[in-house]
């Protein structure tokens, strides 16, 4: 079951890249309990839109000539806005309790090393063609909802937000009313449920140097 879940992560950063490629711009028709944080999320995702088209395009028009440099920046574009903690907070639900604070941090680490050694396997992704559905925003928790149209096949793409620490942070990703945690929790907690935190460590390393190899 985790090696189901970790084939889902390319899924997951598609989502992750749609994200990064400015799919929280707020439309103007969109309505929100707080309209100065929607527009803060629209101005910063325009910002990181700009940014990513402008990186990734070295990448796609010679991948064989790119830099290591040029791959990372696009790497930090696709996944700085994610919070790997607070999703993989969610995703170890009641076991999160029961680790150290040594143990949570090398599960974070290698969980959103292996996330982010994946995130280049499809840059073609960030010309996906969007239409925006909802936004909203509740104190420090918001909500978007996407249609987007990737391989002539449209799939609704929703984000859970939060904000802390002066910026707005993507712990969650619904596609198709599938989400992200929801599969990692799957997943995660059951091989922690019948074989115990060691043994999922041990399986996320071992993907963490399977994709470090490949890449």
């Amino acid at each position: 079951m985790l090696n189901t879940t970790i084939r889902q992560k390319s899924q997951a950063l598609l989502l992750a890249g749609l994200l990064a490629a400015g799919l929280l711009a707020v439309p103007a028709r969109a309505q929100s309990v707080d309209r100065a944080a929607a527009q803060q999320i629209r101005a910063m995702m325009e910002q990181r839109d700009r940014d990513l088209k402008a990186a990734i395009k070295p990448l796609l028009d010679s991948p064989k000539r790119a830099t290591a440099q040029q791959r990372k920046k696009v790497e930090d574009l696709i996944n700085d806005p994610i919070d790997f903690r607070e999703m993989g907070r969610r995703a170890l639900g009641p076991f999160w309790k029961d680790l150290s604070a040594a143990q949570r941090n090398e599960f974070v680490d290698v969980f959103s090393t292996i996330v982010r050694s994946q995130s280049l396997a499809d840059l073609d992704i960030y010309n996906s063609k969007v239409s925006y559905e909802t936004i909203s925003v509740v104190g420090d928790s918001a909500y978007v909802k996407t249609l987007t149209t990737y391989q002539d096949r449209q799939a609704a793409v929703e984000y859970i937000l939060g904000r802390h620490d002066q910026a707005w942070w993507v712990y969650d990703l619904i596609l198709d009313e599938v989400g992200t945690v929801e599969g990692y929790a799957r997943s995660f907690q059951s091989v922690v449920r019948k074989k115990g935190f060691e043994a999922l460590m041990k399986s996320l390393y071992k993907k963490r140097d399977k994709v470090a190899a490949k890449s």
